[in-house]
C-alpha cells in the first residue's frame, strides 16, 4: 500500500532522520479506535512530520487545490495524496464544506485517526488563530475524543517564501483527549459548536505556547493580500 511505503520505508524514516523531532504525550494516542487529532498549522511539512512519529495510520483532510494543481508536480502530488487515502476539502462554499465533513465522518466510522487543522489554513505569522467549527461538528456527531496536538518551533522548518526546508528543533506535543459526548445531543446548536471549538483551541494553545488571535486566519491573509495589491498599484 502506498501509505505504508511512504510512511515506513521512504518518507517517514527520512523525515525522522533529518528533523529528529522530540515527541511528547504519545500515551494519549489510542492504540485503536476512532479519534480526531486537532493541531496548529505552522509549516507545509506539518502533515508529513506528525504522522511520521505515530505508529497508527493518520488520515488528513487536505485542501482540494493539492489534488487539482497543474503540471507534473500537481499530478504527482495528487497521486501520492490519493494513494495515501487523504481526503480533499473543497473550501469554495458551504455545500463543499458539508461534503468534506461527511467524508471525515465516514473515516471516523471506519475507526481511523482523522487529523484536522481547525484554523483552516496555515498561520500567516506563527500565531494561533480562531478555529472553525467543523472539528466540533465531527467530534459531536461521531462521539469520538479529540486529541490536541501542537507543533512547537515548526515555523522554522519551511517558512513561507522558502523553497527548501531547513533543520529546526521541532517538538510535537499531544495532549490529553477531550471528550464531548455529553454534549452530542446539542450538536446543532451554534453556541455549543463554538464553545467546543474554543475549548479545543484553548487546549492547543496550552500545548503550543503561541499568541492567540481571535480572528480567522483566512481573513487576515485576505486583508494582507489586498494590502500588497494596493501597494503594487500605488
Amino acid at each position: 500500500m502506498l501509505y505504508d511505503l511512504l510512511k515506513y520505508v521512504l518518507l517517514g524514516p527520512l523525515l525522522r532522520l533529518l528533523f529528529r523531532p522530540r515527541v511528547e504525550g504519545l500515551e494519549h494516542i489510542p492504540a485503536e479506535g476512532a479519534a480526531i487529532i486537532a493541531g496548529n498549522h505552522l509549516s507545509a511539512l506539518d502533515p508529513l512530520l506528525m504522522p511520521a512519529v505515530l505508529k497508527r495510520r493518520v488520515t488528513f483532510l487536505v485542501k482540494a487545490e493539492y489534488f487539482t494543481a497543474p503540471g507534473l508536480k500537481g499530478r504527482l502530488t495528487a497521486l501520492v495524496l490519493g494513494g495515501a487515502g487523504q481526503i480533499p476539502v473543497d473550501r469554495s462554499g458551504r455545500a463543499a464544506g458539508e461534503t468534506a465533513l461527511q467524508e471525515g465522518l465516514r473515516a471516523l466510522e471506519r475507526g481511523e485517526l482523522l487529523a484536522i487543522y481547525p484554523e483552516g489554513t496555515r498561520s500567516p505569522d506563527g500565531r494561533l488563530y480562531r478555529g472553525k467549527v467543523g472539528v466540533a461538528v465531527m467530534a459531536l456527531a461521531a462521539r469520538v475524543p479529540v486529541i490536541p496536538c501542537a507543533m512547537v518551533k515548526a515555523l522554522g522548518i519551511r517558512p513561507r517564501g522558502r523553497i527548501l526546508p531547513g533543520p529546526s528543533p521541532v517538538t510535537i506535543r499531544f495532549g490529553e483527549p477531550l471528550h464531548f459526548s455529553p454534549r452530542a445531543e446539542q450538536e446543532q446548536q451554534k453556541a455549543v459548536l463554538r464553545a467546543v471549538t474554543d475549548e479545543i483551541m484553548a487546549a492547543i494553545l496550552r500545548l503550543s505556547g503561541q499568541e492567540y488571535v481571535d480572528r480567522y486566519a483566512a481573513e487576515v491573509k485576505a486583508e494582507r493580500a489586498e494590502e500588497r495589491t494596493r501597494r503594487r498599484q500605488d
